[in-house]
């Protein structure tokens, strides 16, 4: 039985049987200059078919040792008790790790970190603030000041220009 065939019509060039290559179009006008421009002698042409037989031959060998070789690369696996599972979670602490080793992510961590410490401080500030003028406040009014003449008394209005100005700094940062 031949292994190698070549079928020509409906412009389809069928390779062969062992062949793994899809059935592939071919312009109809460039068989024909193949045709004409063939100078290859019957003893060419076999010997190039032979050496392709042999070439298919070796293809299918090493695809059976390959496929062999992958078998017994799983049952030693198997039998080291390395399932799926546990090499995908290897797979993933080391790609979390190498990620947290990168410039990149440090960088970015470093930078998470310092407006972290800014706005934790500005709070701070805040509150240390607040309580100072609420302080101040309800001991003004304690002391029956109006509500219009509190806003009016430099400790609210020092309160307000510290909260604008903390509220402005925590928008940059």
């Amino acid at each position: 039985m031949e292994t190698r065939q070549q079928e020509r019509g409906q412009g389809h060039i069928r390779t062969g049987l062992l062949d793994p290559e899809p059935v592939t179009e071919v312009d109809e006008e460039m068989v024909s200059d193949v045709d004409l421009n063939n100078t290859m002698t019957d003893e060419e042409r076999e010997e190039i078919l032979s050496e392709l037989t042999k070439l298919e031959e070796e293809i299918s060998t090493l695809r059976q040792v390959l496929a062999s070789k992958e078998k017994h690369h799983s049952e030693l696996k198997a039998k080291l008790g390395i399932t799926p599972l546990s090499e995908f979670k290897q797979n993933f602490n080391k790609s979390w790790y190498d990620m947290q080793t990168s410039t990149a992510y440090k960088k970015t961590s470093e930078t998470l970190s310092t407006a972290g410490q800014k706005t934790s401080a500005a709070f701070t500030t805040l509150g240390t603030a607040i309580s100072r003028k609420f302080g101040d406040m309800s001991y003004s009014i304690r002391h029956s000041m109006s509500m219009p003449a509190m806003r009016n008394s430099p400790s609210f209005k020092s309160f307000e220009e510290k909260v604008e100005c903390t509220v402005s700094n925590i928008k940059l940062n």
